[in-house]
């Protein structure tokens, strides 16, 4: 899929494209993404083409950047960031390891062998998705306070100390529901291996 000029049409909101994010996050909404798609991967390829990546690269790291956005849509977090700065951080992220990469290419290619790399299989990527699937169903049958332990503690990998902070809570108590929530969700996700 090659990155197309952008929509003609009005540009859509902050909260129409978060809007997107979430729904690409909660039901693997395939319009949405490609609404997504068609909005960002032409703006992401510009930027990264004005941060000095060729035509070629650009294109493949913009795409390669709205994949992303598929797969960790569920990471999105609409009161900490636009959809558009997520969106960017991720590309300007994945362009930086692209740099480093070419940088360190030499060293790296001695020291590997061509039978150690590790294509991912169509069914492997599915089966992924199928398991990411369970477990935010699975997240959506806690209470909000197990959710958001569960969030703060595995997603945005917080100690338990700051979590407490964060929620005002002591940190023994925080703990105990960290270890509860985790009970629930293992329960839940019990035949998922």
């Amino acid at each position: 899929m090659s990155v197309q000029p952008a929509e003609p049409r009005v540009a859509a909101s902050g909260a129409e494209l978060s809007a997107l994010i979430v729904a690409i996050a909660t039901r693997a909404d395939r319009e949405a993404f490609g609404r997504l798609f068609r909005h960002f991967a032409p703006r992401v390829k510009s930027y990264l083409v004005r941060s000095g990546l060729p035509a070629n690269a650009a294109e493949e790291l913009a795409q390669e950047t709205l994949l992303t956005v598929w797969r960790k849509a569920a990471y999105f977090d609409p009161t900490r960031a636009a959809a558009s700065t997520w969106i960017f951080t991720i590309a300007r992220n994945l362009s930086i390891d692209l740099k480093r990469r070419e940088r360190y290419g030499d060293t790296y290619k001695a020291e590997t062998h061509e039978d150690e790399v590790d294509e991912t299989s169509g069914e492997t990527i599915l089966m992924t998705a199928e398991r990411e699937a369970r477990v935010r169903a699975a997240l959506a049958k806690l209470s909000e306070e197990q959710a958001t332990i569960v969030r703060l503690s595995f997603f945005q990998e917080k100690p338990h100390s700051q979590i407490a902070q964060e929620l005002g809570i002591p940190l023994g108590t925080a703990k105990s529901r960290v270890r509860l929530a985790l009970n629930r969700l293992r329960a839940l996700l019990e035949d998922l291996k």
